[in-house]
């Protein structure tokens, strides 16, 4: 491993050349003529968009690693679709919003701040390093969320909903950190210490 390597690393992290494949449920299948993706919850104007339509707005690259709470880190992946503030930007948050949610339209879903959400390097992302999203790691297409853990890179995105108060999303109501920084190994939530009363 080069030094660079390591200082991209977050602690207790192992960089691998694989890219490991963890998800919920049921891979779905994908059709483009009845996919959709929709923006909705505190916005000025809901949108929603035809898979046709999602390949026809601006697209952008990013170069990203992406940290999981099992402990490998991929380094230096090529995303290229969409940037999240771009898709929000066009349903308008209203003021009152704070978080925005991400579902698969199944079973999975997570959120994040909407501060963060707004970050440059947030993507809607149909490419990996030049290719068509593989289904298994979430294809069509997934959120990428590089500053955190990537549960919160919600694969198969269907739903994107601007929230006033956070909702817990699958991981975190099963005791995983809301925040899921991975630079402050945020994989667990804090355990209230018993009463000593």
């Amino acid at each position: 491993m080069q030094a660079t390597d390591a200082a991209r690393l977050p602690p207790g992290q192992t960089p691998t050349r694989s890219f490991p494949i963890t998800h919920v449920g049921e891979v779905p299948l994908f059709d483009a003529k009845t996919w959709d993706l929709r923006v909705s919850g505190l916005v000025e104007r809901p949108v929603r968009f035809t898979w046709e339509e999602f390949r026809a707005l601006p697209r952008a690259v990013r170069l990203a690693d992406m940290h999981s709470a099992l402990g490998w880190s991929r380094l230096r992946n090529r995303w290229e679709g969409v940037p999240l503030r771009d898709l929000l930007g066009r349903a308008h948050p209203k003021p009152d919003a704070r978080f925005v949610r991400f579902t698969d339209g199944n079973v999975y879903d997570t959120s994040i701040p909407l501060a963060l959400a707004l970050e440059d390097d947030v993507i809607v992302a149909d490419l990996h390093d030049g290719r068509p999203l593989d289904p298994m790691h979430g294809g069509p297409l997934r959120v990428v969320v590089p500053s955190r853990y990537a549960w919160k890179s919600c694969k198969w995105i269907r739903t994107i909903e601007c929230l006033a108060a956070d909702k817990l999303g699958y991981w975190e109501t099963r005791g995983h950190h809301p925040n899921a920084d991975p630079w402050r190994e945020e994989r667990l939530a804090a355990q209230t210490e018993p009463s000593r009363a």
